[in-house]
């Protein structure tokens, strides 16, 4: 569907109006809204965790806005860049390149321009370290990742997922303006937590994948070997969760929510490989069940980041 065609009335409404309105949707959707939020779930909490309290409200905002349009330029051009296999998957052909809502051109030049706004915007009214860690985080994503790695090894999301650990850097960089061992730990933990994230959400798009010659781990090896590599990284990513406890200080809060969220996780992941010992069906291995509790796992890790220095000052 090209501009032109969305042009329809929408309950009363100028088609003009209705058109700009869709126009805007594609625009955003290149973003990947719904990535910015969990990358900028990592990146707040920790801006508190830094000050040990509750951080300017101008540099949450300004290292926000600054984030949330890095992270949407790496977006837009890894959607450019992966169009051709869009178009084919079920998860991704409703974006607006496969559907032609926007030109290849114009998502391009969409994308670079979020990148220069973001590193001003970050350079500016945050910090030039924050600034370049979003620039290096965005240039990993889109030459790392999705033109270098995600096509030739099964190990692309291990050392592309690289990208999305920045925001913990982002994050503390912002308040201090150096870098530390907290936020190291932290990047490691989300590091180890991607790959047991991702790899549930391709086993359940597998054949998507596989059509389209992206060799996921899912896709390559079967439901057991997944599992158990899924269980190993879930295991040393608890380790590292509660490593944070010595290594920064922490209080009781955190310690208890490391615990037990780690537990929570190890054992659906544990669940998860006997349910694959006994079967490769995707209905009976469940890998959405660890698919959502690895965002709940995350989510409320960081909270608890953000919270307990509130507790401890």
């Amino acid at each position: 569907m090209t501009a032109v065609d969305s042009q329809v009335p929408v309950k009363g409404r100028p088609a003009a109006i209705a058109s700009l309105r869709d126009i805007a949707g594609a625009y955003v959707g290149l973003t990947k809204p719904r990535v910015i939020e969990l990358l900028l779930l990592t990146t707040v909490p920790v801006m508190f965790f830094a000050a040990r309290g509750v951080p300017s409200l101008g540099l949450v905002v300004a290292t926000v806005v600054g984030g949330t349009l890095s992270a949407g330029a790496a977006n837009a051009l890894n959607c450019v860049y992966d169009r051709d296999i869009d178009e084919q998957m079920r998860r991704t052909r409703r974006r607006a390149l496969p559907r032609h809502m926007v030109s290849p051109r114009a998502a391009l030049l969409f994308g670079l321009g979020l990148v220069v706004l973001s590193t001003l915007v970050l350079g500016f009214f945050v910090n030039w370290l924050s600034s370049g860690l979003a620039l290096a985080a965005c240039a990993f994503y889109l030459f790392g990742y999705t033109m270098l790695l995600k096509r030739r090894t099964a190990q692309n999301i291990v050392w592309g997922g690289i990208a999305g650990c920045f925001p913990t850097l982002i994050g503390w960089t912002a308040v201090t303006d150096r870098l530390a061992w907290a936020p190291v730990v932290l990047f490691v933990v989300v590091f180890l937590w991607t790959p047991p994230h991702t790899w549930a959400l391709a086993m359940r798009y597998r054949e998507d994948y596989a059509n389209v010659d992206v060799p996921m781990l899912p896709v390559v090896r079967d439901a057991r070997t997944v599992a158990r590599q899924i269980v190993c990284y879930s295991w040393a990513m608890v380790a590292a969760s509660l490593a944070l406890w010595p290594v920064a200080d922490t209080g009781w809060l955190y310690l208890a929510a490391a615990v037990v969220l780690g537990t929570l996780f190890l054992t659906e992941a544990h669940l998860m490989l006997a349910r694959a010992r006994g079967s490769n069906e995707l209905s009976v291995v469940k890998p959405m069940r660890l698919f959502h509790w690895s965002n709940m796992y995350l989510s409320l890790l960081f909270v608890a980041v953000a919270i307990d220095p509130l507790l401890t000052r």
